[in-house]
């Protein structure tokens, strides 16, 4: 059984700054990709950012510049630092990573619960 928990969101002011946390645990045999999508409401999900094992980045132009992903192979964790927050940023939040397990052995993506983050102007 593998399992994605986030931490981290939470009601900031426009320009603050807030940081996510995304820990993976359970039957890990290898995290292969890491990162975030978002969903505000009445929208698709789009994604945030992405990290490969190797620590290769992509980011929304939306985000570029004002956020960072970043992740801890040894703790399986991935984190995304938001900085210079706007309004158009409130959404729920989710990691998601392609894991493969020990029974398996076959990358599957899964997913984080969600946490809100809320940008007041």
């Amino acid at each position: 059984q593998v399992q994605l928990v986030e931490s981290g969101g939470g009601l900031v002011q426009a320009g603050g700054s807030l940081r996510l946390s995304c820990a993976a645990s359970g039957s890990i045999f290898r995290i292969n990709v890491m990162g975030w999508y978002r969903q505000a409401p009445g929208k698709q999900r789009e994604l945030v950012a992405g990290i490969s094992s190797g620590g290769s980045t992509n980011y929304a132009d939306s985000v570029k510049g004002r956020f960072t992903i970043s992740r801890d192979n040894a703790k399986n964790l991935v984190y995304l630092q938001m900085t210079s927050l706007k309004p158009e940023d409130t959404a729920l939040y989710y990691c998601y990573a392609d894991i493969s397990d020990t029974k398996v052995r076959v990358d599957k993506r899964y997913w984080g619960q969600g946490t809100q983050v809320t940008v007041s102007s």
